[in-house]
Order: C-alpha cells, then sequence, then structure tokens
C-alpha cells in the first residue's frame, strides 16, 4: 500500500496527528471537559462549508470558525459560571444550525461531505504541509506549557493562587484545541474526531500511574489505532475515519475487560490465601 502516494501522506497525516491528540484530549479530559470536542468538531462543519463557499481552504475555514467557538465558549462559561456545560450545549446548537443552512449552498456536496466522516486517503499535499506546521505548532507549545497545563488540568483554582496565568493558558488552549479538531476533521470525520480525543486517553488511563505516563499510553493507543485502522481499511475496503475510531473502542474493551479479569483473580487469591 506504500507504492501509492496518498496512502504515504495518509500515514503521515495520521502519525502526526496521532501525537497531538491525545496531548490535548488528556487536558480535555482531566478538566471534565470531553463534550468540548464534539461541540468544535461539529461547528467546524459551518466553517468548511464557509470556506468551499468562499472558495478558500476549507481546512482554513474550519480553523478559524474553530478558534471563534472555543473562545465564544469561554466567554458564556465565564458569564454563566454555575452553568459551565450550558456554553458548550448553546455552541454546538449555533454550529450545528450555521453548518446546516451554509451547507445548502454549496455545489460541491461530495467536498462538504468528506468532512463528515473524514477522508484521509484524499490528503492533498497543501494539506499535508497545513497538518505538520499545525502539529508541530501544537506539540512545541504543549511541551512549554507542559506543567501549566497538568498544573491546570489537576486544579485551576490551585493553579491561579499559586501564580499560574490561567487566563492566558487557557486561551492559548482554547487555541490548541480548535487548531487541532480542524485539522483532525479532514482526516478523521467532524462527527468523530472528538472520540478520537477522548477513547485513547481513556484507554492511557487505565495502564497510566502519572500525568506523564497517561500521556504516553495515550500516544501509543492513539498511533496504534490509526496505523491498524488505516491499514485495515485499505486492504478491507473500509472508511478510514470510522475504522480507527472502532480500533480504538476495541482497545479500550479490551483494557477494561483484561483489569476486569486481573481483579477477580486477584481477589479469589485473597480469599485463598484467607481459607488457608
Amino acid at each position: 500500500m506504500f507504492e501509492y502516494a496518498f496512502m504515504q501522506r495518509a500515514f503521515a497525516v495520521g502519525l502526526m496527528l496521532g501525537i497531538i491528540m491525545p496531548c490535548i484530549g488528556v487536558t480535555i479530559v482531566l478538566k471534565r471537559l470531553s463534550m468540548l470536542g464534539d461541540a468544535l468538531s461539529h461547528t467546524s462543519l459551518a466553517g468548511v462549508a464557509g470556506g468551499l463557499l468562499l472558495g478558500i481552504d476549507p481546512v482554513l475555514g474550519a480553523t478559524v470558525t474553530c478558534v471563534c467557538a472555543a473562545f465564544g465558549i469561554e466567554a458564556i462559561r465565564k458569564k454563566m459560571p454555575q452553568y459551565a456545560e450550558l456554553s458548550i450545549a448553546i455552541m454546538l446548537s449555533a454550529g450545528v444550525g450555521l453548518a446546516g443552512v451554509l451547507s445548502g449552498f454549496v455545489q460541491n456536496a461530495s467536498g462538504f461531505n468528506s468532512f463528515l466522516f473524514g477522508s484521509i486517503v484524499a490528503i492533498q499535499p497543501s494539506e499535508l504541509i497545513l497538518t505538520a506546521c499545525i502539529s508541530g505548532g501544537v506539540l512545541l507549545t504543549f511541551l512549554l506549557l507542559y506543567k501549566e497545563l497538568f498544573y491546570m488540568a489537576l486544579d485551576e483554582h490551585a493553579a491561579r493562587r499559586a501564580g499560574v496565568p490561567t487566563g492566558v493558558i487557557n486561551s492559548i488552549f482554547t487555541v490548541l484545541t480548535a487548531a487541532t479538531i480542524s485539522v483532525s476533521a479532514r482526516t478523521v470525520g467532524a462527527l468523530i474526531v472528538s472520540s478520537m480525543l477522548v477513547v485513547p486517553v481513556a484507554c492511557g488511563m487505565q495502564l497510566g500511574k502519572s500525568y506523564r505516563q497517561t500521556v504516553l499510553w495515550s500516544i501509543f493507543f492513539a498511533e496504534s489505532s490509526i496505523i491498524g485502522g488505516l491499514t485495515l481499511a485499505f486492504y478491507a475496503g473500509l472508511k478510514p475515519g470510522g475504522t480507527i475510531v472502532l480500533l480504538s473502542v476495541v482497545w479500550l474493551l479490551v483494557l477494561l475487560l483484561g483489569r476486569g479479569i486481573v481483579a477477580l483473580l486477584g481477589r479469589k487469591q485473597s480469599f485463598s490465601r484467607e481459607i488457608k
């Protein structure tokens, strides 16, 4: 399959996303904002439709829309702190509604539909370069702000009292999340990109005994799902985006089952020692 240029680009993009998505996903999960990815990924569809209508790169349109939506969510959260989760629902509704209206004016329906469930094998060289630039920026920023993001993910109020500029860090993280989701929507699909932010992290949390281990395990499960999903999709003629996500879910089920079996065996051994 590596004889084909489109598969080479697909694996290159997939491997890059397999690194940055868990990095962003760990912070999202620990901050109890798992639905944020879902809201922004659906909102990105409005940017895709707008980009197609204006004749610009849909990924660029999705990025701008995601950034605006993410800051909109933050603004609503500050206005209604006691109902923080309501901001995500409001932006999700607005994004889906706008995407539905704008998509009706798009002439190239296939171009818009490719963002729904992803089209990683249709990545163009220009999109590969854009993904590389965004991935490099996200990864570099994550590493530079590693301690601050870790502190804020565990306890944002304590981080603020300790002198961490939470407002600035939150704004930067918002941009990173929006950029990651918008570039991933083209490859994995806007409807399921939130799954790739959360499911590998859920897998990593089963094995990681620290924040760093959780990040590394999450990257491992994301990369293995992407590599396995692309390979299986190529030879079995399946949709790459859906196959990647399903493999991630399979990983999670295997880990949960394995932990259940280990716990059961541990209880049996403890019970046997008590009897003796």
